[in-house]
């Protein structure tokens, strides 16, 4: 019988908003992870969806470091940051707050030891829009991409911290009124290889999360197989479930529905959207609660486990019968059925304890010296 590969399961925090740190920890040691992807949201910021701020940013010192480390060692747990904003387009002033945000966290990142301690700072790109409606936008984009990130990799780099892009298209971020909702460059494999060709580093790689590509007719195996492992260092565990609705019938599944005078829809007979997320036809789901979705996922994690991928599994629950409810006991029970789901795949099977993680290693004190807080005009 083929050795499991025993990647650890983590938890991704926005799930959990309400909850203080301590909390947080404590409910992960109940649902029965082995690290939390902490979400560092600005308390300023302009999302208001699926986010969460589970650390002080400002003035984070060696010793907030140090006493992060001794809390999570203390509960047999690792960590990872993140904050997902639109960094390249948007309201100008915005985007430069959010890039500045993002160097706070490479600095947090670095205090907590960094690419020693595997602690990762997880992003968007975004999209810019006025130069995406230009001719040949798509490329304006990725050297727009190119102009902004290149000091912020390097700047990353130097730290000993590695920077990653997740994959959601952010089909929502923008009203329903306008045709596209391709908001992220990182949204597709493209994006991401023709990325990494424009900034070579290897301080910046991706959370691969599938159930994006679910709803875009793209197998996710199909991406793994075609991907650069090197690159991948978290994998989001968030499922999809296409839905055959009338929408589908009459917008098709290549593009979002479109948002047309409501009551010349009503007298045609046509579906248009309940909001700007309600545009592609699916369901997010957890795997292995309420129902099946459309992944494959042994194929998926088997695929993943033949090209040597080592890392997190990490639950991002926005689940509609479990995040969404907004019942704590629910958005737990949702969490502790992905990690039933994962384990028998992901770990080996104890004499007595059932499938079984083989257990984390402490996160190591660095010997990082403090440093002042950069802002983009500096690097």
């Amino acid at each position: 019988m083929d050795k499991k590969p025993d990647n650890p399961i983590w938890a991704m925090s926005s799930a959990f908003d309400q909850l203080p740190l301590h909390a947080l920890i404590a409910t992960a040691e109940k649902i029965g992870v082995q690290g939390i992807d902490l979400c560092v949201f600005r308390r300023d910021g302009t999302r208001s969806d699926h986010t969460a701020t589970h650390l002080e940013y400002e003035g984070f010192s060696p010793d907030d470091a140090a006493r992060v480390l001794d809390q999570f060692n203390a509960s047999g747990l690792r960590l990872s940051l993140g904050a997902f904003e639109n960094l390249i387009g948007g309201d100008p002033a915005e985007r430069i707050r959010n890039q500045n945000h993002l160097l706070k966290l490479i600095r947090m990142a670095y205090l907590l030891g960094g690419d020693a301690n595997d602690v990762k700072v997880g992003t968007f790109v975004g999209y810019n829009h006025e130069l995406g409606n230009q001719e040949n936008g798509f490329q304006k984009n990725l050297d727009e991409y190119r102009r902004v990130f290149t000091p912020i990799i390097r700047y990353a780099e130097d730290l000993g911290v590695t920077v990653l892009y997740e994959n959601c298209p952010m089909e929502g971020w923008r009203s329903a009124a306008y045709t596209s909702t391709y908001n992220n460059l990182p949204g597709v494999l493209a994006a991401r290889k023709l990325m990494y060709a424009l900034i070579p580093s290897r301080a910046h790689g991706e959370i691969y999360d599938p159930s994006h590509d679910v709803w875009q007719h793209t197998d996710p195996v199909e991406v793994i197989a075609q991907s650069d492992m090197s690159r991948i260092h978290r994998i989001h565990v968030k499922a999809t479930r296409n839905l055959k609705t009338t929408a589908r019938t009459d917008w098709g599944g290549m593009y979002p529905m479109q948002s047309v005078d409501a009551g010349l829809a009503a007298a045609a007979g046509v579906s248009i959207p309940a909001n700007a997320w309600n545009r592609h036809h699916y369901e997010a789901m957890l795997p292995g609660f309420g129902g099946s979705d459309d992944l494959d996922w042994r194929a998926f994690v088997s695929q993943l486990t033949e090209k040597g991928f080592t890392g997190p599994y990490e639950i991002e629950n926005e689940a509609r019968n479990s995040k969404d409810t907004g019942n704590q006991g629910a958005i737990i029970q949702g969490f502790r059925a992905a990690v039933g789901f994962l384990s028998p795949m992901l770990w080996e099977l104890d004499a007595t304890g059932g499938y079984t993680h083989g257990g984390v290693k402490p996160l190591l004190r660095p010997n990082a010296r403090d440093i002042p807080v950069r802002t983009v005009d500096q690097l």
